[in-house]
């Protein structure tokens, strides 16, 4: 859905979120969390900058699921099988795809 530019390299932490994000989250929001058309949102997003989307709500997200509110994909089910460090290394991925791609 978008044009995702990535960082040259990334952190310890995020490599390892990478690895979590594309067993768990990239079937639906895509690789390099650039969304799916139909499917799910992109992350690397504006919307969710730290600011709008602190850390704590990708945690809530995946334990509870989210009722749709910003997109027009429907409501996000829980994530089975993520473990709340599995989802710290992918927002520390997530917000280094931000921070590569002007959202900070």
């Amino acid at each position: 859905m978008v044009q995702v530019v990535l960082p040259e390299t990334l952190s310890t932490n995020a490599q390892v979120g990478k690895l979590a994000y594309e067993a768990k989250c990239a079937v639906c929001h895509g690789t390099n969390a650039a969304g799916q058309d139909g499917v799910a949102p992109p992350l690397v997003h504006k919307i969710y900058e730290p600011s709008h989307h602190g850390d704590a709500a990708f945690l809530l997200a995946a334990k509870n699921g989210v009722r749709a509110h910003h997109w027009r994909f429907g409501n996000m089910p829980p994530v089975e099988g993520v473990t709340d460090g599995d989802v710290k290394m992918i927002v520390a991925y997530v917000r280094e795809l931000q921070r590569a791609n002007g959202i900070n």
